[in-house]
């Protein structure tokens, strides 16, 4: 067993028997490079990827090509969820070398942590115009040491471009109402409107660009998605929940992993598409992926896990698949491979309850059970509104118990087996405060208020630019890399500045602060001329845009959550308009806000100028 068989995440776990002498990230692996004068050669991956276990199984597993990387490099393998700082900064670098990323990630490293080369996964033989890894690890270490002065310049340009990417200048021109409507016109011409969605195939679950458009009243565009996706491959029809991708644009074969942060970020979006037109069928795509979520996901810390994984005893999507014979109706079936059959259609309560039985008793796919606080951030705030949206009291427990396993300070970034790894990032404390947010209004409980302001705040001590706006994804204090980067585009879920703008402006507006506001405005300024020119690398800014110049409108209520009166004031989709719960004196909005008679009272109030407090449900019928 090579030095992985310390650590905490599976990933590298399932690495830790291969002949390859792997490290993990740290000051170990890159004090041996200089010592011994080799590259370093980095591995990123994740537990629910495909390749990267199919390039493990050929290349990393084998003993020539072992022998050859404990030769020539000191190898270096990093989970890219645990570490997203290492990895972004790297996929950076090597979509500017080829022009496309992905993982497995395959980089070449000087000793100092300065890239040079770099693509993604490598076969075992030629094929495709790509050489073979073992042919490339030849080749990378003859130059390395034959032409080390081009190496290291090749590396300190890269680096000098990273350095500068992550310097970009905030626009100066004003934000405004035009960004979000050119941003929709550029939606329009992506648009497929036989299968929804944004492009060609593949085809990403663009759930941040549907919140954008249920928002601003686009609904074909939103409903067409909606609609193709949940037929059945992307959307398990049989279990809930959503695959990673479609290879297709059909939506129709998926690439089979689970990520926890696609269903966290879908069911609101099914969800408050419901809101929007009652269309039960959305309603039911949202409670089933929530079900999914806490059925197959939550452990016992109460926190959900990262992901399942494509495969199932190595080949994909072998759980989810079906063959003639297994019970599942004829007619829904579509073909596969080797004689296996995806489900989609309609299937009535009781054929999707025998189907999960079925499928219950075959080999099941790895779970990659760390906690990841971002990810479970996201989840969090999907359970929470969930559980008010459906009335759910399961739901309700499982993002009760979830707010208590992350309200910690500091915050870190995984959990396993009771272990943390850290430190958090940006996008842990921006995803975790907004689902503290959600548990509010879903509990009326001020300690999760009171959390999400405490998170936010200590997150723009950690993160903030105090010289260009906006955030950096890793804090100042931490380890330093070649390049210190802010996460700016909110694919496939919303980037750490853009759920920061948002965050902070809903505080803002709770609080009366300025300066939480005029924060969030950075974050927004460096986006602002990218938003319209890719609206759908940037649906979450765009949304948070939109708060940005909505007028106002905070709603205090005091009382407690399930009382008629709050019910009412609650019950339509409102994004732009925040929620505080009472009695308290130490939130602004709630400042002086009391019940009426010792009955349960709505204040509705547009820059803390409140009109008269409201009792009886009916009179908010039309606020």
């Amino acid at each position: 067993m090579n030095r992985l068989g310390r650590e905490t995440s599976p990933y590298l776990l399932q690495h830790a028997g291969n002949p390859v002498d792997w490290y993990p990230w740290g000051d170990e692996a890159f004090a041996r490079a200089r010592d011994e004068g080799k590259p370093v050669l980095l591995s990123v991956g994740y537990a629910a990827c495909h390749w990267c276990h199919v390039m493990e199984r050929e290349s990393f597993e084998d003993a020539e090509t072992a022998r050859l990387m404990n030769e020539l490099f000191v190898s270096v393998k990093v989970d890219r969820e645990e570490r997203p700082d290492v990895d972004a900064l790297y996929m950076e670098a090597v979509v500017s070398l080829t022009g496309q990323g992905g993982w497995p990630m395959t980089v070449f490293l000087t000793p100092d942590g300065a890239p040079f080369f770099g693509g993604t996964y490598y076969p075992p033989a030629p094929r495709h115009g790509l050489p073979s890894f073992r042919q490339l690890l030849v080749a990378i270490a003859e130059v390395y040491r034959d032409r080390r002065d081009d190496v290291v310049a090749q590396a300190a340009t890269i680096v000098d471009a990273l350095r500068r990417s992550a310097q970009a200048a905030p626009s100066h021109e004003p934000l405004e109402r035009g960004i979000i409507t050119e941003a929709v016109r550029g939606l329009r011409r992506q648009f497929d409107p036989e299968w929804g969605g944004f492009g060609r195939a593949p085809k990403f679950p663009p759930a941040s660009t549907i919140e954008l458009l249920l928002r601003t009243g686009e609904l074909e565009m939103a409903t067409t998605t909606l609609d193709r996706m949940a037929e059945g491959g992307m959307y398990d029809l049989v279990g809930g929940g959503f695959h990673r991708y479609s290879v297709d644009e059909q939506w129709l074969v998926p690439h089979f992993e689970k990520m926890l942060y696609d269903n966290a970020l879908l069911a609101p979006a099914y969800l408050h598409a419901w809101l929007l037109t009652g269309t039960e069928r959305y309603r039911d795509v949202a409670r089933e992926t929530l079900e999914y979520m806490v059925r197959e996901l939550r452990l016992r810390s109460g926190g959900l896990a990262s992901s399942q994984d494509a495969d199932t005893d190595g080949v994909e999507g072998l759980t989810y698949t079906w063959t003639a014979d297994e019970g599942a109706p004829a007619e829904l079936l579509r073909p596969f491979e080797d004689g296996r059959s995806i489900i989609r259609g309609e299937l009535d309560a009781e054929t999707r309850g025998k189907l999960l039985a079925i499928r219950g008793q075959r080999p099941q796919p790895a779970l990659d059970d760390k906690v990841i606080a971002s990810w479970n951030g996201l989840a969090l705030a999907a359970l929470a509104e969930g559980a008010r949206r459906l009335g759910s009291d399961s739901l309700l427990a499982a993002a009760s118990e979830l707010g208590q396993l992350l309200d910690v300070d500091p915050l870190w970034r995984t959990l396993r087996d009771g272990r943390t790894r850290g430190p958090a990032y940006l996008d842990d404390h921006a995803n975790v405060a907004h689902g503290m947010l959600e548990l509010h209004v879903a509990t009326g409980d001020p300690r999760w208020l009171h959390a999400a302001r405490r998170i936010a705040l200590r997150a723009v001590d950690l993160f903030a630019d105090e010289e260009r706006g906006g955030f950096f994804l890793a804090r100042a204090d931490g380890e330093e890399l070649v390049a210190r980067r802010k996460e700016l585009d909110d694919t496939p879920s919303p980037s750490g500045n853009s759920m920061m703008a948002y965050v902070l402006l809903r505080l803002a507006r709770l609080w009366g602060d300025d300066e939480l506001e005029r924060r969030a405005a950075g974050a927004l300024r460096l986006v602002r001329d990218l938003m319209p020119r890719a609206p759908s690398a940037f649906g979450f800014a765009l949304c948070a845009l939109d708060l940005y110049l909505a007028p106002p409108r905070e709603i205090a209520i005091v009382g407690p959550p399930d009382s008629p009166v709050a019910t009412a004031a609650l019950r339509r989709l409102e994004p732009n308009a925040v929620v505080a719960f009472g009695p308290a004196d130490d939130v602004p909005l709630l400042l002086g806000k009391t019940l009426v008679d010792g009955e349960p009272a709505v204040y509705v109030c547009e820059r803390f100028a409140c009109r008269a407090p409201v009792t009886d449900p009916a009179a908010l019928a039309d606020t």
